[in-house]
């Protein structure tokens, strides 16, 4: 028997595991490199299509993946001019989703006044971003700051489709309780919750662990960093976390249904988070940014696999056995449900 939806969920393990995400706030979707002049793509917000293109003046739109003559998928169509063309009758659609141009006979009769919904879009930090709710409030709302990307702090974007519920994704990546899996590559160790505080649509969570306690990275971090806790916070949607001040990344995830989530990363270190091995000279910014390349390949990447091959197994876990009781120990990763949870009703409601 498959989980239950939200409506029919009874316990909030079940609820968590069931909820989409508030539309009323922006979400990335795309890099922005990725997507060209005359592309387009499809991205999918809870299991709504939409398709993404950027016009021939280079600006991106975004509207429903779907002509409104015969609901083909636009995505499937091309990009002519500023306009979105349908590829089976040819018509066009412009960025506020109404038809610009039918390009056969239309029996005389002008264009219909049909169209599909738009979407506000901008860019930042590298990334595109899409509002798919009241796009009223979009203005209201914002991009999550992140003045260290304004100062050019070296940086590690990551992104991956992972086969998990996003809840678990947040769960993850803010519930230190997990250290085990990564002994390995030991990030972080022998964790203890600090703090655990519940504001507005926030959850701040701070633990004392010892974070980066590879030799590796050892050899090369600054060693005034306080590296004896680490701060985090689900500010829903979002995630971030901050060691030492000197240390941070952002977590953002797009839900793409109750099994799928594109998740994107972006890890910060400060321009004297690194030293020369075996000496206390800060290591150079081309040489930093050319060492966090190698170390995204043979550890940022191998350490998030280990996440997503848990939360993958989660997910088969959840799907197989919803109705059994989790006896959840931790009391951060019931304020994170808690909160996922009523702001999924406050969007249904």
């Amino acid at each position: 028997m498959a989980p239950p939806d939200f409506a029919n969920a009874r316990t909030r393990h079940q609820k968590a595991r069931s909820a989409g995400l508030h539309p009323d706030y922006w979400y990335p979707v795309e890099w922005d490199t990725a997507v060209r002049t005359g592309q387009v793509v499809e991205i999918v917000f809870w299991k709504r299509s939409i398709a993404l293109f950027r016009g021939e003046d280079g600006v991106l739109r975004a509207v429903d993946d779907r002509c409104a003559h015969r609901q083909l998928k636009l995505s499937a169509g091309q990009v002519k001019g500023c306009n979105l063309v349908c590829l089976y009758h040819g018509w066009e659609h412009d960025g506020d989703g109404k038809i610009a141009h039918i390009p056969h006979d239309t029996f005389g009769k002008q264009v219909p006044k049909s169209r599909i919904t738009s979407y506000p879009v901008q860019v930042r930090y590298g990334l595109i971003w899409i509002f798919p709710g009241n796009p009223s409030l979009a203005g209201e709302k914002s991009v999550p700051d992140i003045p260290e990307m304004d100062a050019r702090w070296p940086s590690v974007p990551v992104d991956a489709t992972w086969h998990g519920h996003h809840s678990m994704i947040i769960d993850n990546v803010s519930d230190f309780t997990h250290a085990y899996l990564h002994e390995k590559y030991r990030p972080f160790s022998d964790p203890v919750l600090t703090r655990l505080e519940s504001r507005d649509d926030k959850v701040f969570v701070a633990y004392r662990t010892k974070v980066g306690g590879d030799p590796k990275t050892e050899l090369v971090l600054n060693p005034a960093i306080d590296r004896g806790s680490i701060e985090l916070c689900y500010s829903y949607p979002y995630q971030w976390s901050d060691t030492g001040g000197k240390i941070k990344h952002w977590c953002f995830v797009l839900p793409i249904d109750e099994r799928r989530t594109r998740v994107f990363f972006l890890f910060l270190f400060a321009p004297d988070a690194y030293r020369l091995p075996f000496t206390r000279i800060r290591m150079p910014l081309p040489l930093v940014r050319g060492m966090l390349r190698l170390a995204k390949r043979a550890y940022i990447l191998p350490l998030l696999d280990q996440d997503r091959v848990a939360i993958e197994a989660e997910q088969e876990g959840h799907e197989r056995y919803h109705d059994q009781p989790i006896p959840e120990l931790n009391p951060a990763v019931q304020e994170f449900q808690r909160l996922t949870i009523s702001k999924w009703e406050e969007a249904l409601a």
